[in-house]
């Protein structure tokens, strides 16, 4: 994020005039910590770059899904289609700085009447008639004295610039929806797996409680417990089986593709490793692309309020014509008609209505209501870094209980089939085992996924590390001719 500064400064300030406010985040009165307030071994200084951390999950297929999803997915070409109209007004916010400069042809013929006036031997009216040619080349150009509207082009290129941190930001959550996607699809296929497991395992119980029941050893009421667990874990099959295809689907609408439900995601889910470099509270301000929007935005009110106030001060104008003017067209380029006018004019505004301290009272009300939301936002960033590290290291405590749940229901489940065939207890505690350690399988199963999302969350509320410089030099070259400076007119 700070090199696409840099390279959308240098760009713009080539052509002169055309610069964006200096970046500075505004003075909010929030009195920022010196590091976050969990644990410290999760707190790990910034290291090496972030900008594609979703490698860290390991998964070649992942990456390729992310980077389809990152030049297919519709939101992302919405919000670059977004930063060409952005770049669009900047252009037009601009334009006045120069002449404006017309081309104009004219051609007129006139007959007028003349009465009253007595000729001798003319009819009582009299007739003339005229033919007039021109072409004649036209300016008009605003001196822009006080910066009226070098204010006004600030502030459209500050749009410039949050358009693209907005773009960055979209970016980041798309990479984030996408990873998110792709583990729902392999728990919502662990989970799928798990109940058909579940079935099989239920079904096997079920013959072996017929048999008994044949035989006269076990009563009716334990085949009908049998059967009813038998056809709820067939119902829980189905349930996830419908899960599974949802996921699938959402996942192929974020990569752009037709939802056949036809993509897969294979494995297991992936293990955390390591913790994820959050640096200091301080630095967030600088690496997440929503809060650089957000000061680019109240940078460029800034600039309309001052727009807004030198809109009080004299204004300048220049204009001036040449060409020629003849009655023959074939004299149009004949320098012996040839006509020119110079002029200058200096308007004060005296008396508008209140349109003047109008506008310069919306400009400062809406400079405060950015500025409010840029304060709410940078809480707001705090608050899902500082939340998303705690819910971390709590799930990663989560995930160990459970773990260990799971193991024991596993040896719960051999060791009450055992007691049962030896008539020592009755099926409703075999039945309550494989309840219990179908639940705690499925829960390990979310807890891990719910682990992943955090750490997905985590990495977004850092701000993911994006950077968009290259694509902002591409962005340079496609506004201007070939063969000239890119740069934002």
């Amino acid at each position: 994020m700070k090199n696409f500064f840099i390279i959308i400064t240098a760009a713009l300030i080539a052509v002169g005039c055309a610069s964006p406010p200096k970046r500075q985040p505004p003075n909010i009165d929030v009195d920022l910590p010196a590091e976050w307030t969990v644990d410290d071994s999760i707190a790990v200084p910034v290291g090496a770059d972030t900008t594609s951390w979703w490698t860290r999950f390991g998964s070649a297929q992942l990456n390729d899904l992310v980077d389809e999803a990152l030049s297919e997915n519709h939101d992302i070409a919405v919000a670059v289609a977004r930063v060409d109209a952005a770049a669009a007004i900047a252009r037009i916010a601009g334009a006045d700085l120069y002449p404006n400069v017309n081309a104009k042809f004219d051609a007129s013929r006139r007959q007028q009447n003349i009465i009253g006036i007595p000729i001798p031997g003319a009819p009582g009216v009299i007739q003339s008639r005229s033919t007039s040619f021109g072409v004649s080349l036209d300016a008009i150009w605003e001196i822009d004295l006080w910066g009226r509207i070098r204010s006004g082009q600030a502030a459209a290129l500050a749009d410039v610039e949050a358009s693209w941190a907005d773009l960055a930001a979209i970016r980041l959550s798309i990479a984030a929806q996408s990873v998110k996607a792709w583990f729902a699809v392999i728990e919502s296929r662990l989970q799928m797996e798990l109940a058909r497991q579940t079935v099989a395992s239920y079904r096997l119980s079920t013959e072996q409680v017929r048999r008994r029941y044949e035989e006269g050893v076990r009563s009716s009421l334990d085949l009908r417990l049998a059967l009813t667990s038998l056809y709820g874990a067939e119902a829980l099959l189905e349930s996830r089986t419908q899960q599974f295809d949802r996921a699938k689907r959402q996942l192929e609408i974020l990569l752009g593709r037709y939802p056949a439900g036809s993509v897969n995601a294979t494995g297991d889910l992936p293990v955390i490793a390591d913790d994820v470099p959050s640096g200091l509270p301080s630095e967030l301000l600088i690496r997440r692309p929503d809060l650089l929007a957000a000061e680019r935005r109240y940078a460029g009110a800034e600039r309309r309020v001052s727009q807004s106030r030198r809109a009080f001060f004299p204004r300048l104008s220049l204009t001036g014509s040449t060409g020629t003017l003849s009655e023959d067209l074939k004299d149009l380029v004949d320098g012996d008609f040839s006509v020119w006018s110079i002029a200058a004019n200096l308007t004060q505004p005296i008396f508008q209505g209140g349109r003047l301290l109008g506008n310069l009272a919306r400009s400062q009300a809406l400079s405060d209501q950015v500025l409010a939301q840029y304060a709410l936002a940078v809480l707001s960033a705090f608050g899902e870094v500082e939340s998303s590290l705690f819910t971390e290291e709590t799930l990663a405590k989560h995930e160990s209980h459970t773990q260990r749940a799971a193991e024991q229901s596993e040896a719960a489940i051999q060791l009450a089939e055992r007691q049962y065939n030896a008539g020592l207890v009755d099926y409703i505690t075999v039945l309550e085992t494989q309840r219990r350690a179908l639940d705690s399988q499925s829960q390990l199963l979310s807890v891990r996924r719910q682990r992943l999302d955090v750490r997905v969350n985590l990495h977004v509320a850092l701000g993911g590390g994006f950077d968009l410089s290259k694509e902002w030099k591409q962005f340079l070259e496609k506004q201007t001719p070939s063969g000239t400076e890119a740069s934002v007119e």
